[in-house]
């Protein structure tokens, strides 16, 4: 199994880049979601997109990218943090068909938020929806926020993901004035799903075989879902004893849903009461 982000740079066409591979990681947070496939693919790519975001955050903090519409797809959130920790959903209607972006979100908007411990409030970028699919978006996205042309490549299936990303540096008409057009013409070949066995290093060897490429160190990937039950008693704390009270006596129990990890706390009588006497109950 192999997740990872990793940075590269063609180094005399003065074009940086990053691979990205998700298999495991993918694998986990696809586990009982039953997704339409048009569905998956969305949370595919918006998850090689965040990884490759979060890669750049120099410093403790995480990333949450949220998409809400009126479409078919009306919520979907990814969060990812410094050490690529990521976790992801999605609300969706049961049937789907393949359709651009636009069409998936209806009257929607995509938001970038930014938590570090340095900054008094988080940080939030609005993303304009131009595109017909997740590529495109963010093609526009680099080109505004980092004044680099920019192409991505992404592939989805339902046990891997991929995602190649190139940025054009300021001096790269002067190293070489067709290097652009034909780095991006190679990177149009990566839509080959055998290339999910292979090494980020075989893989842009294969891709810019003429090209003298400096390859990073690669950043491991996780999947940051950890049950974290401290979480569910400081919630129900902050609540109040009565409110929650009143719940377990109308339905025999306290179920908290954790959404974004796909997961249920069941708490009986006996749990709830450690809770308030702040001891640590046992969680189901």
């Amino acid at each position: 199994m192999s997740n990872y982000v990793q940075r590269f740079l063609l180094e005399n066409l003065d074009i940086r880049g990053a691979v990205v591979h998700l298999d495991s990681v993918w694998q986990q947070m696809l586990s009982g979601r039953n997704y339409p496939q048009p569905v998956t693919q969305l949370l595919g790519e918006m998850s090689a997109v965040t990884l490759l975001l979060g890669e750049n955050l120099k410093q403790a903090g995480r990333l949450t990218v949220q998409m809400n519409g009126s479409g078919p797809v009306s919520m979907l959130v990814i969060d990812c943090n410094d050490s690529l920790h990521i976790r992801g959903m999605v609300k969706c209607a049961q049937n789907i068909e393949a359709q651009p972006l636009p069409d998936l979100l209806g009257h929607g908007q995509l938001l970038l938020t930014l938590d570090m411990p340095s900054m008094r409030e988080s940080y939030q970028s609005i993303v304009p929806l131009d595109g017909d699919n997740i590529a495109e978006l963010f093609e526009h996205y680099f080109k505004q926020s980092e004044q680099l042309p920019s192409r991505l490549f992404l592939i989805t299936t339902n046990t891997a993901i991929f995602g190649l990303l190139l940025q054009k540096l300021p001096a790269a008409d002067q190293q070489d004035p067709d290097g652009w057009t034909r780095a991006e013409a190679l990177a149009a070949t990566v839509h080959d799903q055998s290339l999910f066995d292979l090494t980020a290093e075989e893989i842009l060897t294969r891709l810019f075989y003429e090209e003298t490429i400096r390859i990073f160190d690669a950043q491991t990937i996780q999947y940051g879902c950890e049950e974290n039950p401290a979480r569910i008693y400081a919630m129900l704390h902050a609540l109040g004893r009565e409110e929650v009270y009143s719940i377990l006596q109308e339905f025999g129990e306290v179920v908290v849903s954790d959404d974004i990890c796909n997961r249920e706390y069941r708490l009986d009588a006996l749990a709830i009461d450690i809770i308030f006497c702040e001891a640590n109950p046992t969680i189901h």
